[in-house]
């Protein structure tokens, strides 16, 4: 590894020559005759491609008969093509996986004309298809020819492609591409992994334009704030490219929402259906629509409104430990049982109005929402084993403690997310160069209406024992002395009110001009200015005096509703409007905690300029790219700062840097379907704000007290990329590739976790972000998609879905903690694999879909690597199906998590079990339309 990684730090100077040698021939050309094959600068060739419903083809591959000039569709189907100066007719060639190809001769007198043509269906036969927009093979003809004809390595997903798996939200359509593993929340999908990398390495836009995280603790966008049913198309780009923001070391996701010309005239699609999931209540809805049209004289005008609703309801069991060093050794120090009682809501939407008045220019206004409301009641019994003595004789899965303390509790959390983004721009075709101007303003929030608690400790103090002989499901003797039953023993403790409201936004203002210079380079030059500023406050409150005791008993506060946790027998639920009514009658004169409602606050203020220069040069069926990227960054935070005294003051925290990311990419068709792409490149990513900000974060959860510290002088993670693949495409629709990447790291950013003291309290968690000197994370990808229509009779309709991800990597420090300086890289699994069959035929397609990914580190201990964090790997098994009933009118059924995979952290050994928390399946089951 160390010869790869010298031989990448010279990729720089190599990829600023590689410059200069693209540009080079450019200015050759320039005043030399034309090579064979290539014509002169000719008249432009515009048009559009569609299928035979009226939606748009991308990717289609167009091609001018006799000169071997290529154009490639857009995701609204047009090109724009270089034809021969002379006069005369031109044949096209249209080359589009999935269909037959065909010729198409554009008439002399039409060469300044747009052309519109309609590809046949996947038979090669004239008509419609079969299964009107509910095709996996169309859908998936969509995905793969983008693919084929990008430039650097990239996975899309389509709109259409994702509806045909049970994915709710972006994060769970995104875990079906290759490389991209998920870290879940009660079961549904948050945040992504692109190769084994934390999951803010990764970026997410809409439309181009990056979208601020909603959580104050992180840059990762949370993804299960968006439903999927409201894109066109996802793109996880492995490879950047010189005009792509630098801050996306795993990979860039781009969220592209649908267009009004994404189809021909008027076009209504939705989706309505409901659900049984096995741990909830009731029933859960979903339901989309989205209509658009073109308008005006010549259409040349395009409206587009989509929506989106979903409500959930469920009831996930949960059980966690905590493990702690004691001198008997590793020991559960408390135990807490959850029963949650959820609702999470989702409502989104998006908007465009665009006027094409020729195929010279294009204007566009769109708009983005989502908002995702999760409102939770949860009760709780704890052990508090640490609060009695441990007795002689423990092991290290089983022990006994005399005088534990049992605690009852009631929590309401509301947490709203909203996320919405306007942007507007234009693009002009100026001769056979393009510019472009965009200008954007995203905002996200996090809001906290509730985050309500009620404690009672019960006045028993007995000797309780725990039995990990069953990791996942231990023994508990509480549960035959039936201590915590004994409601008349417990007492008012405390109530406690949080409030939080992160409000994050960004200005975005870009231009990108092309132009073409000579025969085979186009030199493209741009920049973006992005602002971003946010501002994070927290106010918490605590009562523990006995006149904010409730009025009631606890006994008098639970209902006659039943507690479970798995098989434990927790009691009676509390009544949640009498819990409610306690809330709104004390909060006001709940008592204001001091320093911890100052602590957590912070703002921070963050500027990025950049610019990017780049060459592409093309000829016969070779693509150079070479280029360079320049980003400043000034960051500037606050915080107050609380002394033991009680003085406060402004703590301030500023950084301001300059990188070069220099890019070398290469796209070698050998022939039409198979291409060998190549890439040296440069990322970064920056602290997340929190981690810089000066500022301290402190949470409770029963006896355990975590603080978080943030750290001025953290440095970003810079990375320098290579990565190489082959794809064969095949016939008439599949694909077979291998990518291999390597990252060489530096100052790569861990949070490292030890115990200590914090204000006095013994036996604090402590966190704090710190620099690794190096690292390094490499793996490779192996894809495998494939119709067998090479199978006789009803098993053509038979097909494959399959990807394996290798990862692995590590960071190194200077300084050893618990003997250790090299550390695995936290959110990276080993393997990660995807495996679908699917059938389709005539109007019926099932699909089974199988995806795993092995274990991961979640957090470091500085001080006991035996209290590193793991989650363990997890496999889930999803059913879906649908039949055609009529022409744009299609029913269909899907079983979420049928394997009821539970969801398991663990601390070091698998034994020691964190947390563990099943979900249930669900099945949904509805009707889509499209028109």
């Amino acid at each position: 590894m160390h010869a790869i990684r010298s031989g990448i730090r010279g990729f720089a100077g190599a990829s600023l020559i590689a410059l200069g040698l693209a540009a080079s021939p450019a200015f050759a050309l320039a005043s030399d005759a034309a090579p064979a094959g290539v014509p002169a600068s000719g008249p432009i060739l515009s048009g559009r491609i569609y299928d035979a419903t009226g939606v748009a083809l991308p990717g289609a591959r167009v091609v001018v008969e006799g000169t071997g000039v290529q154009a490639t569709t857009n995701l609204q189907g047009e090109f724009s093509i270089v034809t021969p100066e002379e006069a005369g007719d031109v044949t096209l060639l249209i080359d589009y996986l999935g269909r037959a190809g065909i010729t198409h001769v554009v008439a002399a007198a039409d060469r300044g004309r747009p052309v519109s043509l309609t590809l046949p269906a996947a038979s090669g036969e004239p008509g419609d298809i079969v299964v009107t927009g509910a095709s996996l093979l169309d859908n998936t003809a969509r995905a793969l020819n983008q693919q084929r004809t990008a430039d650097n390595t990239v996975t899309i997903i389509s709109a259409d492609a994702i509806g045909r798996f049970p994915d709710p939200n972006i994060a769970e359509a995104l875990q079906r591409a290759p490389g991209v593993g998920i870290e879940r929340d009660q079961g549904e999908g948050r945040y992504i992994n692109v190769r084994g990398a934390p999951s803010e390495w990764s970026a997410v836009s809409v439309d181009g334009i990056q979208i601020p995280s909603v959580d104050p603790t992180t840059r990762a966008v949370d993804l299960d704030t968006l439903p999927s049913d409201i894109v066109a198309n996802l793109e996880v780009t492995k490879s950047l490219l010189p005009y792509q923001d630098a801050d996306s070391i795993a990979g860039a996701v781009n969220i592209t929402t649908r267009s009004p010309f994404d189809r021909k005239g008027f076009a209504l699609t939705g989706m309505g259906g409901m659900s049984y999931n096995q741990f909830g209540k009731g029933h859960d809805y979903r339901g989309s629509a989205a209509v658009s049209d073109t308008f005006g004289p010549d259409r040349q005008f395009g409206l587009l409104l989509s929506g989106s609703y979903s409500m959930t309801h469920r009831r996930p069991d949960n059980v966690e430990n905590t493990w702690s060093q004691t001198p008997a050794g590793l020991r559960v120090t408390e135990t807490l049982f959850k029963d949650y009682d959820t609702k999470r809501q989702r409502i989104a939407g998006t908007g465009a109005f665009e006027w094409r008045p020729s195929d010279l220019t294009h204007a566009w206004v769109r708009g983005t929402y989502a908002r995702f409301e999760d409102d939770e009641f949860r009760d709780r019994i704890g052990i508090l084993w640490s609060e009695g003595t441990l007795q002689a004789g423990s092991t290290d899965r089983a022990a006994t403690w005399r005088n534990t303390r049992i605690e009852k509790q009631v929590r309401h959390r509301k947490q709203v997310n909203e996320i919405w983004s306007a942007t507007a721009g234009i693009e002009q075709r100026l001769g056979e160069g393009t510019i472009r101007a965009d200008v954007a303003y995203s905002e996200s929030s996090q809001t906290y209406p509730r985050r309500d608690e009620l404690l009672f400790r019960s006045s028993l103090r007995p000797t309780l024992s725990y039995d990990f002989a069953d990791a996942d499901l231990p023994g508990y003797s509480l549960f035959t002395s039936k201590e915590h039953l004994q409601t008349g023993t417990f007492a008012f403790r405390e109530n406690a009110y949080r409030s939080n409201t992160t409000k994050n936004d960004e200005l975005t203002l870009a231009v990108r001009s092309d132009l073409p210079v000579g025969k085979t380079v186009t030199f493209s030059t741009g920049g973006k200015y992005r602002a971003r500023h946010i501002n994070a406050d927290e106010e918490r409150f605590r009562d523990r005096r006995a006149s904010a005791a409730p009025s009631q008993s606890l006994t008098g506060l639970l209902s006659d509703q039943d507690s479970r946790n798995f098989g434990y027998d927790l009691g009676q639920r509390f009544d949640t409007g009498l819990a409610d009514a306690y809330f709104d009658a004390t909060k006001a004169a709940s008592e204001r905690r001091l320093p911890q409602s100052l602590t957590a606050d912070y703002v921070a203020e963050e500027k990025i300029l950049g610019l990017f220069g780049m060459a592409k040069y093309v000829k016969d069926g070779t693509t150079l790219i070479a280029g360079l990227r320049v980003e400043t960054t000034d960051f500037e935070s606050s915080a107050p700062s609380v002394s033991r005294t009680g003085a406060v003051t402004n703590a301030r925290g500023h950084n301001s840097y300059a990188d070069f990311f220099p890019n070398l990419t290469l796209r070698q068709a050998f022939t039409p379907n198979l291409i060998l792409r190549a890439a040296l490149s440069r990322a970064i990513n920056r602290p997340n704000f929190p981690q810089i900000a000066p500022r301290v974060l402190e949470t409770s959860e029963g006896n355990t007290v975590r603080v978080e510290f943030g750290n001025p002088d953290l440095k970003p993670t810079l990375s320098n990329n290579a990565d190489a693949g082959l794809e064969y495409y095949i016939r008439p629709l599949g694909v077979i590739s291998v990518n291999g990447f390597y990252k060489d790291l530096s100052d790569y950013r861990y949070t490292l976790t030890s115990t200590g003291v914090y204000n006095g309290v013994g036996g604090a968690i402590l966190s704090r972000p710190v620099n690794a000197r190096r690292g390094e994370l490499y793996g490779v990808e192996v894809n495998w998609q494939q119709q067998l229509s090479f199978l006789p009779g009803v098993l053509s309709g038979f097909g494959v879905f399959a990807n394996y991800t290798y990862t692995k990597g590590h960071a190194t420090f200077d300084t050893a903690y618990a003997g250790r300086s090299r550390f695995a890289l936290p959110g990276q699994s080993t393997h990660m694999w995807n495996a679908s069959l699917f059938y389709e035929r005539g109007p019926v397609n099932v699909r089974v879909a199988y995806t795993k990914r092995s274990d991961y580190l979640d957090e470091i201990n500085a001080d006991n690597p035996a209290l590193d964090l793991y989650w363990e790997g997890r496999g889930q098994l999803d059913v879906t199906g649908s039949v055609q009933l009529a022409k744009g009118i299609n029913l269909f059924a899907e079983g979420k998590n049928l394997t009821n995979t539970p969801g398991v952290r663990y601390f070091g050994e698998r034994y020691r079990t964190y947390e563990y928390e099943k979900f249930g399946y669900t099945v949904f089951a509805g009707v889509r339309v499209k028109l």
